[in-house]
């Protein structure tokens, strides 16, 4: 029976791998599903010139692949480093039932990965944040959304 700790090296060996081939950052990480690896990933940052393609958002994508569905919420994620904001989010819309990480975000700041502006960020009132936000076609945009909201099979 693998343990937590084989789970976090497996996604160290991810990571370490992916790094020392330029693909990107000490990022990798494991989704488990009743003790057996079912997605794995590392940072493709550099790779794929996507700056979505965390280790966690490559092993839920693969994850979710291999399972044909979009809803995790009988696994747990083994990240290297604390999850940034946008993979906090990919884990929290996969429903993932508890994260396991090696390094804290103190620790990616100090080789170059500061996450904390993100999250302060995400604390602010939309109105405040760096990045402005503004409202374009609402009542046409609601149309959708309701029209959504309709349809028999829909998901969230």
């Amino acid at each position: 029976m693998k343990t937590e700790e084989d789970f976090m090296r497996h996604a160290i060996g991810l990571a370490r791998a992916g790094m020392l081939r330029g693909e990107g950052g000490p990022f990798g990480a494991v989704v488990v599903r009743a003790g057996e690896i079912v997605g794995e990933g590392w940072n493709r940052v550099l790779a794929s010139a996507d700056p979505t393609a965390h280790g966690e958002v490559v092993a839920i994508r693969d994850a979710c692949a291999r399972l044909g569905t979009h809803v995790l919420d009988d696994c747990e994620i083994f990240t290297t480093g604390q999850p940034c904001p946008m993979c906090l989010g990919a884990i929290y819309w996969a429903r993932l039932r508890k994260i396991h990480y090696g390094f804290r975000i103190e620790d990616a700041a100090e080789i170059g990965f500061d996450d904390r502006e993100f999250f302060q960020q995400i604390a602010l009132p939309s109105a405040a944040r760096r990045v402005p936000e503004v409202e374009v076609g609402r009542p046409e945009a609601l149309v959708l959304a309701r029209e959504y909201a309709t349809l028999p099979h829909r998901t969230y």
